[in-house]
């Protein structure tokens, strides 16, 4: 069995080993209206494009290395660590306009994480595979 130490140092050894090389990452597809991109058939919210783009990078920044900070913390089982990082991927978010209130200003309804087809976007993305 590892001490405390020992596997904060077996964690930290592991995420530092994970392979990034083998993530292939192509531009997400936007809606026309660029409030949301699509994955795997879902709507997310993307992020305000009136953010000045080296606010928009410090934030991605910060909410990539929460994320990472959210693995790490459920490889070590480490429910503080975890608390902690959830809750800096949420400030990052925010900060982003991907979650709280919408950054659009024309009373649109938001259909963050509504499957594609039942929304008002599904007859533009079923044309795309047409």
């Amino acid at each position: 069995m590892l001490h405390q130490p020992d596997m904060l140092f077996a964690c930290r050894m592991a995420e530092a080993m994970n392979d990034k090389s083998q993530r292939t990452q192509e531009a997400p597809l936007h809606t026309p209206d660029g409030r949301y991109i699509v994955v795997r058939g879902r709507l997310w919210r993307a992020a305000s494009p009136c953010l000045p783009e080296p606010e928009r990078q410090a934030a991605v920044h910060r909410l990539m290395a929460a994320r990472r900070a959210v693995a790490a913390a459920l490889r070590c089982k480490d429910g503080e660590a975890l608390r902690q990082a959830r809750s800096q991927v949420q400030q990052a978010k925010l900060e982003l306009g991907e979650r709280g209130p919408v950054w659009w200003t024309d009373g649109a309804k938001d259909y963050n994480r509504y499957l594609v087809k039942n929304t008002p976007y599904a007859q533009w993305f079923s044309s795309l595979s047409s």
